[in-house]
């Protein structure tokens, strides 16, 4: 009886511990599309820090996961999105002839292929509290260009779920994000 109830009290321990971690440290994410090829392959899985945005600010370049809104219709049981964070509020985004401008100066996309070029879009003012994300695959990813009834569509702030920082799976690519 006492090893019984040894082994409850380790599994609800455990259960609970699993619990707020996932809840309020990090939780992994599979990656359904092609939006953030090369970087992020159809099938990997990511470690996502949900503190990360909670002690230091949102930084242009990052890898995060947000909450799909609620305006984008195209499918109910995606519930988060991963994109790149391009746009910061208060800024103003476009592309033009193939490069992203913020506030009228091109920025370092050393991320992205040499080959890859964005369709002219905008300007666009990303208000504060918001921010603008664009996938790597400029071409085939449903992002904040036309997210929501193919209007620009910034991202508040406060449905980021955190910041990806290290790919799991395929365990032969773990590497920091």
């Amino acid at each position: 009886m006492r090893n019984a109830i040894e082994w409850v009290v380790i599994i609800a321990a455990a259960l609970i511990v699993a619990f707020v971690v996932k809840t309020f440290l990090i939780q992994a994410f599979y990656i359904p599309s092609a939006s953030m090829d090369p970087e992020l392959k159809v099938g990997d899985r990511v470690l996502v820090n949900k503190l990360s945005y909670k002690v230091h600010d949102i930084h242009r370049g990052d890898i995060a996961v947000f909450e799909r809104p609620q305006c984008d219709l195209t499918d109910p049981a995606i519930k988060d999105l991963i994109k790149r964070v391009i746009g910061l509020g208060g800024e103003t985004v476009e592309a033009r002839n193939g490069h992203i401008l913020v506030n009228g100066t091109q920025i370092n996309e050393g991320y992205l292929p040499k080959d890859q070029r964005t369709a002219d879009f905008g300007p666009v003012d990303v208000p504060k509290g918001y921010v603008w994300m664009m996938g790597d695959n400029r071409e085939n990813s449903k992002d904040s260009r036309f997210l929501c009834n193919n209007s620009p569509t910034p991202i508040a702030e406060k449905d980021i779920v955190g910041r990806a920082f290290v790919r799991i799976w395929p365990i032969n690519s773990l590497t920091l994000l």
